[in-house]
């Protein structure tokens, strides 16, 4: 038998991935003509030697290769013609309508590995966002609409019961994102349990409801400096301050730990153009912009301003179990 068509079954996808997940395996892309080509000779014999082509492929290269659009069609015909004319199409092969759903379940395509409770309250969340958005029109003034909204925010550090909705928004942000680093849920619990490093994540909600964990930031202390590793926010509360509140936290508690400056990082990507200045409104300053977009800033917190006028941030009345 050959390995791989056993994964195609399934029989095998529940333990590769989490094989992957553990860095003890990695996703190859490679064509069967690309694998065909490593083939060589070697006294007399033909072997295949692979040579670790996809093996350096950053998480976003990953997602990127990964089908977004899946091609169901019983007409083999129709299905050679989407395969060769759109690559990035998947198409499985079926025969007949009675095995759509099990091929389509077989290779996975619209698994959900980790259903967390904001998933679970995604549709009361898209409702409560179209009534922010109706309160918005009878105000003139931003600042005063924002203020009407009654926030609350709840920034800590994590916590066991958060630990799989952070690792879900570290895979699934990827516009509100300045370093677009990726982690696994047992690199969260990690991390977090270091001393070397300040983990926030951030809970926000008002009078039309709960967004749940929508912020998440990590830095790494070296000595009186603090890099900042990850910092990325859900789109749902764009323009709401929340990124001000989670500085606010972040900075004091960079205080407690003797930071002076925080250093941070915008790795440029398709996608996350729109944080590309985040640092400079934060009232960074940059110290290196790159060909390639990527750019270094750096804060002095010594005499910081807190930037949060319109969220209440950790209040003991606040309770969001």
């Amino acid at each position: 038998y050959v390995q791989s068509e056993r994964c195609k079954s399934g029989l095998y996808m529940e333990y590769a991935k989490q094989l992957v997940e553990k860095g003890a395996a990695y996703y190859c892309f490679c064509t069967p003509e690309r694998i065909e080509g490593l083939r060589k000779n070697v006294a007399g014999k033909e072997i295949m030697m692979y040579d670790k082509h996809c093996l350096s492929l950053t998480p976003e290269e990953v997602k990127e290769h990964h089908p977004k659009v899946v091609f169901v069609d019983d007409n083999p015909a129709e299905r050679e013609i989407i395969k060769t004319q759109i690559p990035a199409v998947a198409v499985p092969a079926v025969s007949t309508v009675d095995q759509y759903i099990k091929e389509i379940d077989k290779q996975g395509y619209f698994e959900v590995l980790h259903l967390s409770k904001d998933d679970l309250s995604r549709n009361s969340m898209y409702k409560a966002n179209i009534q922010r958005a109706e309160t918005m029109k009878a105000f003139a003034d931003y600042g005063e609409y924002l203020k009407s909204l009654e926030m609350k925010a709840v920034i800590k550090a994590f916590e066991p019961v958060y630990m799989s909705r952070i690792a879900q928004l570290t895979n699934k942000s990827n516009q509100f994102n300045l370093t677009t680093k990726r982690y696994t849920e047992t690199e969260i619990r990690e991390v977090s349990e270091s001393k070397d490093h300040i983990c926030l994540c951030g809970r926000l909600a008002d009078k039309f409801g709960d967004n749940g964990i929508v912020s998440v930031v990590i830095g790494k202390i070296n000595g009186n400096v603090l890099d900042i590793e990850l910092w990325l926010m859900s789109c749902r509360v764009l323009k709401r301050d929340m990124e001000l509140a989670m500085l606010d936290e972040l900075v004091r508690l960079a205080k407690v730990h003797g930071v002076e400056r925080i250093n941070g990082y915008y790795y440029k990507t398709q996608k996350n153009s729109m944080v590309s200045e985040l640092f400079g409104t934060f009232g960074f300053e940059r110290d290196e912009l790159l060909e390639n977009g990527d750019s270094v800033w750096h804060l002095d917190i010594t005499s910081y301003d807190n930037k949060n006028h319109v969220i209440k941030v950790n209040e003991k009345e606040t309770n969001h179990e």
